[in-house]
C-alpha cells in the first residue's frame, strides 16, 4: 500500500511543528526585532511566520499618537511574537530528581497525603500507581480515580501543566535535584526542624540566652551538612533559623516589613494580630498523625490569644504564614517603601525627565500589577516541581518514619546522624512520641514538599521590589516590638536598607512555614532562587512591551551577585 502523504491526505501538522516553522529565520543573523520589522504589513508577518494573517481594514481609522492604526496593529503584532520567540529561543532545560521515588518501592521517601495508608504510615501501592498514572495523562477523570484515604483532596496538580503569557515557560526553569531521603542533609534539615518545633514560644530577641537555643545551634553545628549560616563554621544563637542572603543575618530576625504600619488608602493598618496561644502541638500521637495522612480532616483546632500583639516568636510567625493570601507580604513592602520618597526607588526612565512621571509604566500602578503577575508565574514553577519532578514527602511524613525508627516498629535508611540529636529525646520528654509536632492542626497543605510555594512567591516578588526600590537605601527610624509585643519601639544597631530587609522579607515567609513544621530548608531556601529566575523573565517581557527603550533594571539577587535586566539580557554587573 502507498503510504506516501500528498497534499490532501497529509495529517495536520502539531503545534510544536508550526512553532518550529515559525522561527525558521534563527539562523538567518537577523534579529528577531529586525526580522519582524522587515515583514510588509501585518498579513506580511503572518505569512513569514505561519500565523493566522491579519484581515485588512475596509477603511484605516484616523491616526492617534506617532503611528496610523493599521501600524500600530502590525506593532502591537510585531511585540507579542517578539516576545514569544525571545523566550522559546531560551534552552530547554534539565529537570533533575534525586531518583528518591523510584529508589523505594514502598514510596517512603514520597508524597502520599491523602491517598490510604497502612498502620505505619506505608501507602497503598495501588492508589500511589493511579496518582502516578493521573500525572502522566494530566486528565481530571484520572485524578479522580485515585483511591482517597479521607475527605481532603490533592491541591491543584494539574496547575502544574498549565501555561503563561509572560515570562518564561514554568517548565523551562530548573531547580537541583532536592537532597536523598537517605542523605546526611536530610538528616540535618530534621534536627533543625524539631529544634524549630520546640523552640517555637521563645521570642527570636532572646534566643542568645534561652538555654534550648543554644543546644539547638551546638546540635547543628555538629551535623556534617547543614546547609544554614555559621559564623566561623560554627551555628549560634542569633543565627538560629535565619535564612542564607546576605541581609538575613543584620539586626531584628523579623523584617521591618512585618511590623511598620501599612498606608492604605486613607488610613495606616497596624500590623498587629491575635497570635495562637503558647504551647499548642498537634499530629503528636500516632492516631491523629495517621489519620491526617489519609487526609481526614482534623479535629483540633488552634485556640487564639485574647490581646493582639506583633510578631515575637516562631509560633507567631507561623500563624502569619498559615493565613496569608499569596502577595500580601510584598504589597504591604511596597506600600511601606513607597511612603520613603524619591530617594528609596532605583533610576527609571522618568527620572530625569522635567514633565513625566511614570505611572502606568515604571510607577505605582505597574510596581503593584507586577507584583501580583510574579506570584502567580512563581507558583506555576513551583507545581511544575511539586508533582512532575520531586514529590518530595512532607516534613510531617519523615517525623513518622523517625518515629516508628525510635520505636523499633520499622527501619528505614535515615542517616545516623539525626539519632545523635538531643531535639529527638527532648521531643519525646513534651509530647511521649518521636512525631515532628505541627503548629498547624491540618498539618501541610495537600500537595509535595519541594520547593515551597510560598518561598517561591516570596522569590519572586521580593525580586520586583528589588528592580524597582534603591536595596541601599537606609530604612529611618527602625522598629522591633516592646517585651510584650503590643507596643513597637525603636531599635538601636545595624543600619537596615531596604534590600536586606526584602531578603529578610523573603526569608521570614519561607522559614515561617518550615517553623510550623509543613516544609525542608531547602524547600524555603531553593524555592526563593526559583521564585527569583521566574521573575527576571517576567521582567524582560515587560521591558519588551514598553516603548521606554533605555529601560533596564538593577537586581542584587539572593547569592549577592548583582546583575542588570533588559529586554534582550541579563549581565552580572
Amino acid at each position: 500500500m502507498d503510504t506516501t502523504e500528498t497534499p490532501e491526505t497529509a495529517p495536520a501538522r502539531s503545534e510544536s511543528q508550526t512553532t518550529l516553522d515559525r522561527t525558521t529565520e534563527r539562523s538567518s543573523g537577523v534579529s528577531r526585532r529586525g526580522f519582524l520589522q522587515g515583514a510588509a504589513g501585518a498579513a506580511g508577518v503572518g505569512a513569514v511566520l505561519g500565523v493566522p494573517a491579519v484581515a485588512p481594514r475596509a477603511a484605516a481609522a484616523a491616526s492617534v499618537g506617532p503611528l496610523s492604526s493599521t501600524g500600530r496593529e502590525v506593532e502591537a503584532l510585531q511585540r507579542r511574537i517578539d516576545a514569544a520567540l525571545f523566550q522559546y529561543d531560551k534552552p530547554v532545560v534539565d529537570l533533575p530528581d534525586n531518583g528518591d521515588d523510584d529508589r523505594y518501592a514502598s514510596r517512603l521517601a514520597s508524597f502520599t497525603k491523602t491517598m490510604p495508608h497502612d498502620a505505619l504510615g506505608i501507602v497503598d501501592a495501588a492508589a500511589y500507581d493511579a496518582y502516578l498514572a493521573a500525572l502522566a495523562s494530566g486528565q481530571g477523570a484520572d485524578f479522580d480515580a485515585i483511591p482517597s484515604g479521607g475527605a481532603r483532596g490533592l491541591a491543584n496538580p494539574r496547575a502544574a501543566f498549565s501555561y503563561g503569557t509572560e515570562g518564561v515557560d514554568s517548565h523551562k526553569v530548573t531547580m537541583p535535584a532536592v537532597h536523598r531521603f537517605d542523605s546526611a542533609r536530610q538528616a540535618a534539615e530534621a534536627a533543625e526542624l524539631y529544634w524549630k518545633a520546640l523552640l517555637r514560644d521563645v521570642s527570636f530577641a532572646d534566643y542568645e540566652g534561652d538555654a534550648t537555643a543554644q543546644m539547638a545551634a551546638t546540635d547543628l553545628t555538629g551535623f556534617s551538612d547543614f546547609t544554614g549560616p555559621k559564623d566561623g563554621g560554627v551555628v549560634t544563637p542569633s543565627l538560629l533559623f535565619r535564612g542564607v542572603a546576605a541581609g538575613d543575618a543584620v539586626g531584628p530576625y523579623i523584617s521591618q516589613f512585618l511590623y511598620r504600619g501599612i498606608p492604605y488608602g486613607n488610613r495606616t493598618n497596624r500590623q498587629i494580630a491575635f497570635n495562637p496561644v503558647a504551647g499548642q502541638d498537634f499530629m503528636t500521637t500516632v492516631h491523629d498523625w495517621l489519620a491526617i495522612q489519609n487526609g481526614a480532616a482534623p479535629t483540633a483546632e488552634i485556640v487564639f490569644q485574647d490581646t493582639a500583639r506583633f510578631i515575637q516568636n516562631g509560633r507567631d510567625l507561623g500563624e502569619y504564614v498559615h493565613r496569608d493570601y499569596t502577595y500580601q507580604a510584598y504589597l504591604n513592602a511596597s506600600l511601606i517603601a513607597l511612603a520613603y520618597g524619591a530617594d528609596a526607588l532605583d533610576p527609571s526612565p522618568y527620572s530625569a525627565a522635567l514633565r513625566e512621571g511614570g505611572f502606568v509604566t515604571f510607577g505605582p500602578a505597574a510596581l503593584w500589577d507586577l507584583v501580583a503577575r510574579a506570584a502567580v508565574n512563581g507558583l506555576q514553577v513551583a507545581w511544575v516541581h511539586k508533582w512532575l519532578v520531586h514529590r518530595k514527602l512532607r516534613p510531617e511524613a519523615f517525623g513518622g518514619r523517625v518515629h516508628n525508627m525510635m520505636t523499633g516498629a520499622a527501619d528505614y535508611p535515615i542517616h545516623p546522624e539525626l539519632f545523635g540529636s538531643p531535639a529527638l529525646a527532648e521531643t519525646f520528654t513534651r509530647t511521649g512520641t518521636y512525631l515532628l509536632p505541627q503548629a498547624f492542626a491540618e498539618g501541610s497543605p495537600t500537595h509535595p514538599s519541594y520547593p515551597a510555594g510560598h518561598a517561591v512567591i516570596a522569590g519572586a516578588c521580593v525580586t520586583v521590589l528589588k528592580a524597582v526600590f534603591n536595596e541601599d537605601f537606609v530604612i529611618p527610624n527602625p522598629v522591633v516590638p516592646t517585651d510584650n509585643g503590643r507596643m513597637l519601639r525603636g531599635y538601636q544597631g545595624d543600619e537596615l536598607t531596604l534590600g536586606g530587609e526584602f531578603d529578610k522579607l523573603a526569608s521570614n515567609i519561607a522559614i515561617g512555614r518550615n517553623i510550623a513544621g509543613v516544609h525542608w530548608r531547602a524547600d524555603g531556601d531553593d524555592g526563593l532562587v526559583a521564585g527569583e529566575a521566574a521573575t527576571l523573565a517576567l521582567l524582560q517581557d515587560r521591558l519588551r512591551m514598553v516603548v521606554e527603550d533605555d529601560a533596564s533594571y538593577q537586581i542584587r539577587r539572593f547569592d549577592g551577585t548583582t546583575v542588570r535586566v533588559t529586554a534582550d539580557d541579563i549581565v552580572e554587573l
